[in-house]
């Protein structure tokens, strides 16, 4: 649905999890060179690679590489398995992508400033389903540590930003509608409060994540603020697209 003149918009195009792996190389490439006719930004909300291994980011490189639209990305869990994740970034940033880690950028698209915080986000609970950080293994207690830990840096970086519109960018969840479809007893592993709390006191007129596969595209924050699970799986399309101005409306 185009905005009218007296409410101007930007389309923005969205993904997660995509995976990048021999078994899925080329999937994403046909639509993505054809974003210019329906978005005008495509941000990547982690879990780009299968893996985290090197041979995976070449592929996923391919995939986006000389785009029509700006890309802008955060890593997610799975980036990281190798411990590699600072080289998947640095790849990523040579061809062009613009890579968030608590931080922020401004663009300019359609005649508005546009700004876009982005953290990879991670584990933590909510208060109905809460987590176990001093619990179980040193990979999960971390986890758990970084949910709320990266709230604060979401925070932070949205206070950063002097713009008409901001988007939260992130891997995790920040809230437990867009994660019903999942086990309840995983919940606590999908997400975390923290984000969600981050993206109301930051004023976001969007947020967007993935991670939960078997999730649900549409919620929204106790303050209000859409959030959309663009978990590939979950959109079932190479990009879900949402146009942004003063109310939020799926386009495709």
């Amino acid at each position: 649905m185009p905005a009218d003149s007296a409410q101007r918009g930007i389309r923005i195009a969205a993904v997660a999890d995509t995976h990048l792996r021999p078994a899925v190389a080329g999937r994403f490439r046909p639509d993505f060179l054809r974003l210019a006719e329906h978005a005008d930004v495509l941000l990547l909300a982690g879990d780009l690679t299968e893996g985290g291994r090197l041979a995976e980011a070449d592929l996923l490189c391919a995939e986006i590489a000389d785009l029509p639209v700006p890309v802008v990305a955060v890593l997610g869990n799975h980036d990281h398995d190798h411990r590699l994740g600072f080289r998947i970034s640095a790849q990523l940033t040579d061809i062009g992508v613009r890579m968030l880690e608590g931080t922020a950028i401004t663009l300019e698209l359609n005649g508005i400033r546009v700004g876009i915080a982005g953290v990879m986000g991670g584990s933590g609970g909510f208060p109905d389903h809460p987590g176990t950080p001093d619990e179980g293994t040193e990979e999960h207690r971390a986890r758990m540590r970084r949910g709320p830990l990266d709230g604060l840096l979401l925070r932070q970086a949205l206070d950063t930003l002097d713009t008409e519109i901001r988007i939260a960018l992130m891997h995790f969840s920040p809230v437990i509608d867009t994660l019903v479809g999942e086990p309840p007893k995983i919940y606590p592993g999908l997400g975390c409060h923290a984000l969600g709390e981050a993206v109301d006191a930051g004023r976001a007129t969007l947020a967007l994540h993935g991670h939960a596969h078997s999730g649900t595209e549409i919620g929204c924050t106790t303050g209000g603020v859409p959030v959309r699970n663009v978990s590939f799986p979950v959109i079932g399309r190479a990009y879900a697209v949402y146009e942004v101005a003063q109310a939020l409306t799926p386009e495709r």
